[in-house]
């Protein structure tokens, strides 16, 4: 197996690897623009202006539904895609979906912030559903022994993909004359239909480009759910025959919330240290361009020297970065914080899911990473409320060092994971 750079070029520039990871590109315009950037402020100050405390009720709820909407059919639609080997199908209906949802945000008027919630709601569920079907078609785009690869190079172009437009978005606001807009408020506006365009036109390739390999004839509707329930109580009951699969998702559990904590409570943190908000959004523009070659960069190190040691790394530098949050003053010190991050979340992204793809059987791909998408969900539970807690008992400046127990706890499991899968290699 080449390794090399030629071995790599021919791998990334196959027609099935390219249109897989333009999906990536896709959908993180949502996440960058929508999720991260614009809609929590807009929902603030545009949506449901007035009561903060009300408003962050409303805004938190928004985001609980339909992660707990997702995490509990998750299973369940990974499975049905398996039964009727229609995930690209799945794929379609939750971009459309997104897409639509994510367009309507335009439309939703100053003070209507439970039209923006509902739309915000549909659009998360287009996102995080559309992510069970296009984890799961890595293993139709690329073999085993390329997934680290593969897998770093969506998440590569995911984060060029997200960086490009949402850097142009906040070109728009900052300067809404240049584009012919009102004031920043239309510009945000528009951005939200630059989204649903973007996400459109780069998930044509995947959706109409590949073709799922097919080990069964297409079932019907209600055929697929009883099969998927019958398959999923299956899987229940013999869970205990992957137990390499079993540990990987209890460490992956631990330290992703870690790594979402820190995606989800670095502004904010920011905010409480007192930098500019500018500021903070530059630093979000640098992650998304230092993790574009970063996380293809790991891609190719997991490929040739193995995948959980990449792993591995990533979570070390998190432990890093946690513990020299704590002595941030200066702006300029979010930034380092911000390149170091960009340089290894993608990396421990992308490698889990290669690492998990490699553990899954090929015919029951969907239905094991719906499990692997549900956990991803849950998986911002335990980081916010370690942060809660530690700062009421030792302030909020040293509240982040309580993640540390996530990543730590994670890789301890993750070595445990290594060794289980090794016993299973060796029994077969």
């Amino acid at each position: 197996m080449s390794s090399g750079a030629g071995g790599v070029f021919t791998t990334l520039r196959q027609r099935p690897v390219i249109y897989w990871a333009l999906y990536d590109c896709a959908n993180s315009a949502f996440a960058t623009t929508i999720m991260a950037g614009f809609f929590p402020i807009f929902f603030k100050q545009y949506w449901s202006a007035g009561d903060a405390s009300l408003s962050t009720f409303r805004l938190g709820l928004a985001n609980s539904l339909a992660s707990f909407i997702l995490a509990l059919l998750a299973p369940l639609l990974g499975a049905m895609a398996d039964q009727g080997k229609s995930r690209l199908r799945f794929l379609l209906a939750f971009t459309v979906l997104g897409v639509i949802a994510s367009a309507g945000l335009y439309w939703v008027q100053m003070g209507a912030w439970h039209w923006a919630a509902a739309m915000y709601v549909a659009a998360s569920m287009g996102f995080w559903g559309g992510l069970i079907f296009y984890d799961s078609l890595l293993l139709d785009v690329s073999p085993p022994e390329k997934f680290d690869l593969v897998s770093g190079f969506g998440y590569g172009m995911g984060y060029l993909g997200g960086g490009v437009l949402f850097a142009l978005n906040v070109w728009m606001t900052l300067q809404p004359s240049r584009f012919g807009l009102a004031d920043a408020a239309a510009a945000v506006r528009v951005s939200f239909l630059t989204v649903a365009i973007w996400w459109s036109v780069f998930s044509i390739p995947l959706l109409f480009g590949v073709k799922e390999k097919k080990s069964a004839p297409s079932l019907s509707f209600d055929r697929s759910l009883t099969a998927a329930f019958r398959e999923l109580v299956r899987t229940f009951h013999e869970i205990r025959r992957y137990r390499a699969l079993l540990i990987f998702l209890l460490a992956y559990w631990l330290y992703i919330d870690g790594v979402n904590t820190v995606i989800k409570m670095a502004i904010d943190y920011g905010l409480a240290l007192g930098f500019p908000t500018a500021s903070l959004i530059q630093a979000l523009l640098i992650v998304q361009f230092v993790g574009f070659p970063a996380a293809i960069l790991f891609g190719w190190l997991g490929n040739r020297y193995g995948t959980l040691g990449g792993i591995f790394i990533g979570l070390t530098v998190y432990v890093g970065v946690t513990i020299y949050a704590v002595s941030m003053d200066d702006v300029r010190d979010f930034y380092y914080m911000a390149i170091a991050i960009g340089m290894v979340q993608g990396a421990v992204q992308s490698l889990s899911r290669s690492w998990f793809g490699a553990l899954v059987p090929l015919d029951r791909a969907g239905e094991f990473f719906g499990f692997y998408n549900m956990v991803g969900k849950f998986a911002s539970v335990l980081g916010p409320a370690l942060m809660g807690i530690s700062a009421l008992l030792i302030g909020s400046r040293y509240s982040i060092l309580s993640l540390v127990v996530l990543f730590v706890a994670g890789s301890a499991l993750l070595l445990k994971a290594r060794n289980a899968a090794r016993l299973n290699s060796h029994a077969e």
